[in-house]
């Protein structure tokens, strides 16, 4: 398989993937759809991890009555300069917990643009979440502070729309699909930041560098890239895969009906396991290349050498000798 970066050059075979940068205005971007709403659980996991185990925040008694109430509004944009999203954003506020023990916890949840939270004196942590970009920071509620003092938190965050190509034209529909990774840390590894995405739908993500995964298919017809998201921006990128589509056929003769409860096996000729599916006619969608296929049944086996082309449609017949 190859790796194909975002250029225009590259060999003629090669899968590409072809990255457009669209300016998007902040109020028209905070609109667009998202494929994966992340999870609650997700955000707590994160920000609990971000305490570290033993370090509790030191909690100073407030002047003021710690009975008082003060009002925070809070709001965010995608940009410093940009506009106040106008949906989608989850925000949660952390604080000491209400038992007394020391650590983090959640206090309140809000699905509004614009909430405003009753804190009293303290010290908060605040997780702002627009899809998968999202803003932790600490805010502090003093005593004596007025109502209506708005928190206002930055996101620095953009958009990826990701579309697929088959032999020149959209893919089928629910036959493509996404992972989104992380760029490699300073240990080499990646974070899975979202899986099984769909095409054309715009996922909100944190300004930075991100690894695409696209597979056609249920097989090895895989493309690789990185993509950059910039604050404020949306991102499109179009990916084109290189695919043969194969169904599978095991006979008493050639031409035959194809038997039932096939185990099927197709491998590499280095002996490399690509897929295994169970069936009178399995249909698998493959990267072009070189393949063994194997089929048991009633106890024997069999197998066929065959070469796949990019954009062929075949059926592959295994005859019982």
């Amino acid at each position: 398989m190859t790796m194909a970066r975002a250029s225009s050059s590259g060999r003629p075979w090669a899968s590409t993937f072809i990255l457009v940068a669209l300016m998007a205005v902040a109020g028209l971007f905070a609109r667009a759809g998202e494929a994966g709403a992340q999870s609650p659980a997700d955000w707590l996991t994160g920000l609990q991890q971000q305490v570290a185990p033993g370090t509790p925040e030191k909690h100073k008694e407030p002047a003021a009555d710690p009975g008082a109430v003060v009002l925070v509004p809070m709001t965010a944009r995608l940009t410093a300069d940009g506009e106040e999203i106008e949906e989608g954003l989850v925000w949660r506020v952390f604080g000491h917990s209400p038992s007394g023990e020391n650590g983090t916890a959640l206090l309140f949840t809000q699905q509004q643009a614009r909430p405003t939270f009753k804190l009293h004196v303290g010290d908060y942590l605040v997780n702002a979440a627009f899809g998968r970009a999202h803003i932790t920071r600490r805010i502090s509620v003093k005593p004596g502070q007025t109502d209506g003092v708005v928190e206002d938190f930055v996101l620095n965050a953009g958009g990826l729309r990701i579309k697929a190509q088959v032999g020149g034209s959209d893919a089928p529909q629910n036959t493509v699909s996404f992972s989104i990774y992380s760029d490699r840390d300073q240990t080499d590894n990646r974070k899975l930041i979202l899986s099984a995405a769909r095409p054309n739908l715009v996922v909100r993500l944190n300004a930075g560098i991100y690894h695409i995964v696209s597979t056609y298919g249920d097989c090895n017809a895989v493309v690789r890239s990185d993509v950059t998201v910039e604050a404020g921006k949306l991102t499109e990128a179009v990916v084109t895969h290189s695919a043969a589509k194969a169904t599978l056929k095991l006979v008493h003769r050639a031409g035959g009906e194809a038997l039932p409860d096939t185990q099927w096996t197709i491998q590499t000729p280095e002996g490399e396991e690509i897929k295994e599916s169970v069936g009178a006619l399995p249909t698998h969608i493959l990267a072009p290349g070189k393949y063994i296929v194997l089929a048991k049944s009633q106890g024997r086996s069999f197998q066929r050498e065959i070469t796949l082309a990019n954009g062929e449609t075949t059926q592959v017949e295994l005859v019982m000798n």
